[in-house]
């Protein structure tokens, strides 16, 4: 670690509030768009250097959650704090850095301008070369940003978040629009950040995401948390097992009617199937499909409880604010 990473590891601390402060509070947190519910009741605290994912499936709340802790939306019940102050007055003070879907890039300017140009708007910002070089886009600095592809945009969006040298920095859904390579140098740049201490807070669609790089999962459902805690814990939660069996000629209505399955997959005469009760479903397999064999039981992974605990098998037709897809 260099001079200039212990003075910034340093303003960090001292920039995280009252003795004991969370980089994220929310109590009682409650948003409604009409006769929708985006967000109900939600009671989070995120502790500072803490890394968290929030899961779940379209119109679960994430956004709306996001929104409210970077004070773009104001609740309508509860409280948000970040450090101990209010959103806004966090991010005047450049505390916060974010990453929101679709965020704008100036059509006429250059990566670099665009970059130098937020960072002027900061006190103690981390520099434009450094801001690049995070976010791996310091090739493309020269480069005018309608002569960018998704995954580089998204970069440069990154790039906009982390220049202000933040403690918090949220994402949404940061690596849409990646590669697969190009989403594992984000993370890898993620990793570098979050070692000197930074706080990260990331709503993402790529379960494999959460279960590499967040020290903490929280799954969202209808805008209320349904399990909170680290992917291990999360998965116990779940109290599911995986069984799966070669079934020839068996329906699938005939499976997914076997007790305690949450959800089922059959492909060429072989079954997945998700069980809150294992035990339960082994023996009601056996007796409907005697022709049942290679059988096994496993864990479920962190997709599978993602599953298990939201209901969700696909995208919903309405998202958060109420408007039908």
């Amino acid at each position: 670690m260099t001079t200039g990473d212990v003075v910034r590891a340093a303003g960090r601390d001292a920039a995280s509030g009252p003795p004991g402060a969370a980089a994220v509070r929310l109590s009682g947190l409650g948003k409604d768009y009409g006769a929708v519910r985006a967000v109900d009741a939600i009671d989070l605290r995120i502790e500072p250097g803490e890394v968290v994912a929030l899961l779940g499936p379209n119109g679960a709340g994430k956004s709306t959650a996001i929104d409210m802790v970077l004070g773009l939306t104001t609740p309508d019940r509860g409280e948000v704090t970040v450090f101990g102050a209010s959103p806004a007055d966090a991010v005047r003070a450049g505390t916060v850095g974010a990453m929101l879907q679709g965020g704008a890039l100036l059509d006429d300017a250059t990566v670099g301008e665009v970059v130098g140009m937020v960072s002027s708007l900061h006190r103690t910002p981390m520099g434009v070369s450094r801001a690049l070089a995070a976010a791996g886009i310091s090739d493309l600095a020269g480069r005018p940003t309608t002569k960018l592809s998704g995954g580089q945009r998204q970069r440069v969006r990154f790039a906009l978040a982390v220049v202000s040298d933040p403690d918090l920095l949220v994402l949404d859904e940061p690596t849409a629009a990646m590669d697969v390579v190009t989403r594992r140098a984000f993370w890898e740049s993620m990793q570098e950040l979050t070692s000197t201490g930074r706080t990260v807070v990331f709503a993402t669609h790529y379960l494999e995401e959460a279960e590499q790089f967040a020290d903490r999962v929280v799954f969202l459902r209808a805008g209320r948390i349904v399990a909170d805690g680290s992917v291990a814990q999360v998965r116990s939660l779940a109290a599911g097992r995986t069984v799966r069996a070669a079934v020839p000629e068996t329906p699938e209505h005939v499976l997914r009617a076997l007790p305690g399955v949450v959800d089922a997959e059959l492909r060429q005469g072989s079954v997945r199937l998700i069980s809150s009760d294992s035990d339960r479903t082994l023996r009601a397999l056996v007796q409907e499909v005697p022709d049942a064999h290679d059988i096994e039981v496993v864990g479920v992974s962190l997709d599978e409880a993602f599953v298990a605990l939201t209901g969700a098998t696909g995208p919903t037709p309405t998202d958060e604010k109420g408007a039908t897809a």
